[in-house]
Order: structure tokens, then sequence, then C-alpha cells
């Protein structure tokens, strides 16, 4: 059997990235661009949205940047309509929007609580569900990649909404994949779980560790924590033909930063961990 390199792109593709504009988000759009996608770009400001279209039409590839807060349904409705309206079709889907933010549980409220569900987890219910109706309607299948997080594999007391969420994330993923595997529409869907990642946003608030410990040696890459290129490209298999039995799964991009404790620049910045 030959080895394929096509099967690991995504030629003429077609994929909407929530959460396009920064971060995560962003180096996964390019990175799809790249494979050959065009990329529809979806989070709440427009500006950055269209930085990001710019870049990727530079690629050669064509994007489309639609302002879109994923904790209102028919804002997502939208983002849906118009991105078969545009392309004729989706192929891929990549719910990735999310935050963290939260107050310590002896002073949150409920309604501290909901706003962290709705967008953590209900907003990748709605993407999710909407997307696999236009791709059972088209009959060609598809790809569903939900970002959730190593926080919701682990004990994150600093963050336990989002975390609980992002736990919700991972096993709605599988209840998914199990019923688009049933009903043989042929969509995958899958879940990566970032840790710790040094996204521009983070590495300018000063959280990201030297790679260089007080004894003067280098730490060693996978001892480094996530660059962004890093959950882009496991977003790239997931999608491509190359990960066509892939379904149900999860994938932790990490490295292996969470397992030296005895570092000291892991130490310093332990409570970052997710």
């Amino acid at each position: 059997m030959s080895f394929e390199l096509e099967a690991f792109g995504l030629k003429d593709k077609i994929a909407i990235v929530t959460g396009g504009g920064s971060g995560i988000g962003e180096e996964i759009s390019k990175a799809y661009a790249r494979a050959g996608a065009h990329v529809v770009l979806a989070a709440r400001q427009q500006e950055r949205l269209e930085r990001v279209a710019e870049d990727i039409r530079a690629l050669g590839r064509q994007s489309l940047a639609i302002a879109t807060d994923v904790t209102e349904p028919d804002q997502i409705d939208q983002l849906l309509k118009k991105t078969v309206e545009r392309f004729g079709r989706l192929d891929i889907m990549v719910a990735n929007s999310g935050g963290g933010g939260f107050p310590s549980l002896d002073k949150a409220t409920l309604e501290d609580w909901q706003k962290q569900i709705t967008l953590n987890l209900d907003s990748a219910f709605l993407c999710d569900v909407g997307a696999g109706k236009i791709m059972i309607e088209q009959g060609t299948g598809g790809r569903i990649i939900n970002i959730s997080s190593t926080a919701g594999i682990n004990l994150n007391p600093a963050l336990p909404a989002y975390a609980a969420a992002k736990a919700g994330m991972i096993n709605f993923t599988k209840s998914l994949a199990l019923t688009y595997a049933r009903g043989n529409h042929s969509i995958n869907v899958n879940c990566v779980a970032p840790g710790f990642t040094a996204t521009p946003a983070i590495r300018k608030a000063g959280y990201v560790p030297s790679d260089v410990r007080k004894d003067g040696t280098r730490v060693p890459p996978l001892l480094m924590p996530n660059e962004p290129r890093h959950v882009a490209d496991a977003c790239v298999f997931l999608a491509s033909e190359a990960a066509s039995h892939v379904t149900g799964e999860l994938m932790a991009i990490r490295g292996m930063m969470h397992m030296e404790w005895s570092n000291d620049v892991t130490r310093d910045r332990a409570h970052l961990i997710k």
C-alpha cells in the first residue's frame, strides 16, 4: 500500500473556525488555509477577524469573516447560513470559542456558572448539531472538531465552571460521534484538549516560562508549553482524510510539562497548567 500525502491535505474544503480571530483559533484557521481549505472565521470582534481573513487570502485561499457571538443561537444559525450561501457547502466545523474567567466557588452565583456553561459547552452543542444537519443534508460527510482543554481531564479548582464545561464537551463529543456513526452519515466528531498554550495573549501577560533554567541549562522543548501550531497541526490531521476512521476520540496536546514537577520552571507556573 502506497503512502499518500494527499490524504493529509484539505484541498478546497470549506471550514468554519469559531474563535478564529486570535490565539489557537487563528492558528488553526491559517493551518487549514495552508493545507488548502477555504476558511470562515467567527468571533465577536470583526476587526480581528478581518486581519486573519486577509492573511488567509494572502495564502491564496478564500476567507469570510462573520462577527458572531456563539452564546446567541440566532447568530450561530446565521453563521451557518452565510457559509452555505457563500460556498455552497460545509465540510469542517471547529468549535473553538471559549473562556475561563470565574470567581471563587464560595462567591460564585448561578448566573456566573451559567455564563461559563453557555460559552464553553452550549455553544459547541449549537455549532456541532447545526453543522451536522448541513453535512447530513449534503450527503458527503464531514468533520467536527471540538476544542476542549486538559482542564476538562484534570482537576482545576481555579476554573471550576470552565473545567466542568470542557469535561462536558469531551463526553458530548463521544455521544455525537456515536450518533452520527450509527446513522451512517460519515461525519467524524473528535475533541482536542490543549494543555497550557503559549498564545500571544499569554506571552504578553508574562505567563510563559523561560526555556532556560536557573542553572543556565535549556529546558527540553517537550517540557515547555504548547505553541498554538501544535494544536493546529492536530486539527489539520483530524479534518483530513487521513483521519477517516478516527471518531469519538480525545487528543490531548500538552507535551510533558504537566509531568515535570521537579522542574523549577514548571513549579513557577504550576497554577497555570490546565
